[in-house]
């Protein structure tokens, strides 16, 4: 199969429709070895539009919503990046690509273990990767430029927010299948957060994320 023809059609087919339009971004896309941290089996399907499978019922996210991710978050050469779910390290390797430091929580040991792997294929130094639950941040009192979480939570974590510096941008998606919102918060001071709604989209949740109770009458 021809990865970069692929990777090629990706953007232009998937990423580029749907509002990614930073040139910055679009080559770190350009140039990114998706199909490197694909499960073989399923290396045929790493450009597609679609959630791939990479082990232990994980899914990588869906290229256009990586595409908006990036975006969104802004990162420049100086930008300290808190990942909140590792899985095979794709996502981690675009922001390490972008930023000085990522550290990246995953709560899966062997999914950890394959990120780093990969990782270290592809040459990058600049991330860290930790085993342990990050649904509550991570390493309380420690500030991040952007904080990226890679599934869904069912309503907004406080905890996420108040991890950010100011100046600094979070993207989650928050809600339950079928009803799901990407949000990206700024923070703009000490005590204060814009909170605003990109898109609708659909993500697994948070591993043991708990679910909200719903009113019955």
């Amino acid at each position: 199969m021809n990865f970069e023809r692929a990777r090629f059609n990706m953007v232009e087919q998937q990423i580029r429709p749907w509002e990614v339009l930073d040139r910055a971004v679009l080559d770190v896309l350009e140039r990114a070895p998706r199909d490197a941290f694909v499960p073989r089996e399923f290396r045929r399907l790493a450009y597609a539009d679609i959630a791939v499978p990479i082990g232990d019922g994980e899914t990588m996210l869906p290229p256009r919503v990586e595409g908006r991710l990036l975006q969104a978050l802004r990162l420049d050469p100086e930008s300290h990046v808190l990942e909140v779910g590792t899985g095979s390290g794709f996502l981690t390797y675009l922001l390490a690509q972008r930023a000085a430091h990522v550290t990246s929580v995953e709560i899966n040991p062997a999914l950890a273990e394959l990120a780093k792997a990969n990782l270290a294929d592809q040459g990058v130094g600049n991330v860290t990767v930790e085993i342990g639950d990050g649904r509550r941040g991570w390493e309380a009192g420690t500030l991040y430029d952007a904080i990226a979480v890679g599934a869904s939570v069912p309503v907004p974590e406080p905890a996420f927010e108040a991890q950010l510096a100011v100046g600094g941008r979070l993207f989650v998606v928050v809600g339950t299948a079928p009803a799901m919102e990407a949000m990206l918060v700024r923070r703009t001071g000490e005590e204060e957060w814009i909170r605003e709604c990109m898109f609708e989209t659909v993500l697994p949740p948070l591993h043991a994320s708990e679910t909200p109770k719903r009113f019955v009458l």
